[in-house]
């Protein structure tokens, strides 16, 4: 956020220094029933390199983010002129149709910011639809990737440990795998819990992108968050990680293992829970969380795991996020 950040500042400096007024977002683009070839048809940023964002194209940040291969995220709320999202609650914002969401992911690569991908959802009048676009090696463009894209990468972790990857870019229908609440795209991180940080909330109502200040019962802690209750980080992990599709509506509602932050059940979250089929994906486990014993429950087993037949999430990440699987050993090692 901050390399985000510094970034804008000097792009923003640039435009102000005499560059022409650029136009606005492309509201008509958005709610067209078209698939926009280029992600600078819809003019949500005033620069091709896709830092600088329009008016009402705003930055968020989410206080436990998705992880997805240590790739960076900025993210982006856009709202139409005279529309407002609506905040009740802890939940999900509501946001009115022509509506967008918008993620970059990137590295930083030889010193310097690299964007690979951003996907954009768009609230059209029948629903939600999900759309990558692959930024070109020039960096000044992303194009629509209906069929997804593979990118090789070296990169390092945060902790200086070197990464040789294939990086994904989801294709159009793997995007509904995750964004799909009984058969619907649905945006999945813009809940008020989870929008806690830096008076997030209050500016979005400042800026009457939503209707107001929402008041947040219980937010969701960052995972390393070491001041927070560990309870409350390894739920929060659970829940921006894996509640996508484990819940009463999602794709892994069958397996009966539902993991939002609201479920309070234990054996829903998976304490002494047998899995609903045994297989490859158990290893020799008999519990998805077995108390006391990490290296029993087939939650670690799987989140540790990079084989395609075990490895949960299944899509998103080719590496495995030591410091979540660390967080969530500790939890399920502090349960009696």
């Amino acid at each position: 956020m901050r390399l985000l950040l510094s970034v804008c500042a000097v792009l923003g400096l640039a435009f102000s220094a005499g560059a022409r007024a650029p136009q606005p977002v492309a509201d008509a683009v958005i709610l067209s029933g078209g698939l926009p070839k280029l992600l600078s048809d819809y003019r949500f940023f005033k620069d091709g390199a896709g830092w600088q964002p329009n008016d009402r194209v705003v930055p968020y940040r989410l206080n436990m983010p998705l992880f997805s291969d240590y790739a960076e995220k900025y993210r982006f709320i856009y709202v139409p002129p005279g529309q407002q999202a609506k905040a009740d609650g802890d939940g999900l914002l509501a946001f009115p149709v022509g509506s967008a969401l918008i993620k970059s992911f990137g590295y930083e690569i030889d010193g310097k910011p690299r964007l690979l991908e951003t996907r954009v959802l768009l609230h059209r009048a029948d629903g939600w639809l999900a759309l990558p676009y692959v930024w070109n090696a020039e960096q000044t463009e992303a194009r629509l990737k209906v069929a997804g894209q593979r990118i090789p990468l070296t990169f390092n972790d945060p902790s200086g440990r070197e990464h040789e990857i294939d990086y994904g870019v989801p294709n159009k229908n793997q995007c509904k795998e995750c964004h799909a609440l009984s058969g619907a795209v649905t945006p999945i991180g813009p809940k008020a819990r989870n929008l806690t940080h830096g008076g997030q909330l209050a500016d979005l109502a400042r800026l009457g992108l939503i209707d107001k200040e929402p008041a947040v019962d219980y937010r969701v802690p960052g995972w390393g968050e070491a001041s927070a209750p560990l309870n409350d980080r390894a739920r929060g992990y659970l829940d921006v990680n894996c509640a996508h599709c484990h819940n009463v509506n999602g794709s892994a509602s069958n397996s009966g293992l539902f993991l939002t932050y609201e479920e309070t059940m234990p054996v829903r979250i998976g304490i002494n829970k047998r899995p609903v089929a045994a297989g490859r994906g158990s290893g020799t486990h008999d519990f998805d969380i077995a108390p006391g014993d990490p290296d029993g429950s087939i939650m670690i087993y799987r989140l540790n795991s990079l084989d395609p037949g075990i490895s949960m999430p299944e899509v998103g990440r080719t590496v495995v996020h030591d410091e979540g699987v660390a967080l969530l050993r500790a939890w399920i090692a502090g349960m009696e």
